[in-house]
């Protein structure tokens, strides 16, 4: 089984701290492959980014050239999962959902640490739309950003610790999340401090969407999430119209207008 894990930023750091995560929780046997996308902002920490991250991210996705069984977007907030879906033919999972959907089956109320403020928004409305709003004690930033989460693990912790600590004391958390993919990796030390259960995103994503392709199953495409429908696009993937990220020669899937397991408007 082969799953791509699709860093939402330009930072290969983070890319590299997503994939060791992602390779220590995978079963034997699946192959972590991790993308960075090819343009973008080096972290997601607004609006503006998260959409330019959205188009980057499936950009990224249709350029890969090899089969593949599953996608994990590895980002915390909106980054463009629905397109990704209505793109892709195999199971894509967002790790804003997996932490949550996870951290729902272990305890009764979840509280995601975040890097800064302004990311909480985005968290309320993606858990919102996923109906998991209601199993959310509270979303609490380190005020830390995500490149400052990677680039000093020990500030990381102790930031993460302590709005974790608050959450289980203050707010009824049960359960934390952690709300970031630069955090990966600090699960085991902030359940130390807090005695709670800690879910990575990263993780729970990986562990879904194994499961998923264990048991046979993908996105509808009955309905909402069904293939693009075929029409001109301009520029489209993006990556190749600036000649970025565009493999040697012509490939028998760019004349059908089909990668494996990605759908291409035509």
């Amino acid at each position: 089984m082969r799953i791509l894990l699709v860093n939402v930023n330009t930072s290969e750091a983070v890319t590299g701290a997503l994939a060791a995560q992602a390779r220590a929780a995978a079963r034997p046997g699946t192959e972590i492959e991790a993308l960075t996308p090819y343009f973008g902002p080096e972290s997601v920490e607004g609006h503006f980014e998260s959409y330019l991250s959205a188009v980057a991210v499936m950009d990224r996705v249709v350029a890969y050239d090899r089969p593949y069984d599953a996608v994990v977007q590895a980002g915390f907030g909106e980054h463009g999962r629905e397109g990704l879906q209505e793109l892709c033919t195999v199971p894509v999972v967002d790790i804003t959902e997996a932490a949550a959907h996870t951290a729902s089956l272990i305890g009764h109320r979840f509280t995601v640490v975040t890097s800064l403020d302004r990311a909480v928004p985005q968290i309320e409305g993606r858990l919102a739309l996923a109906g998991l709003d209601g199993r959310c004690a509270s979303i609490r930033a380190t005020g830390l950003g995500v490149l400052e989460l990677e680039a000093d693990r020990g500030a990381a912790l102790r930031a993460v610790a302590e709005q974790a600590r608050i959450a289980v004391e203050q707010d009824g958390a049960d359960v934390v999340c952690l709300g970031c993919g630069g955090m990966a990796g600090l699960a085991e030390a902030v359940r130390e401090a807090t005695g709670a259960p800690v879910v990575d995103g990263v993780a729970a994503g990986i562990a879904l969407a194994e499961s998923l392709v264990g048991l046979g199953l993908s996105t509808s495409k009955v309905r909402g999430y069904a293939l693009p429908r075929p029409k001109a696009v301009a520029h489209w993937p993006l990556s190749r119209a600036i000649g970025l990220g565009r493999p040697a020669g012509e490939r028998a899937a760019d004349r059908a207008g089909r990668t494996n397991g990605t759908a291409l408007p035509s």
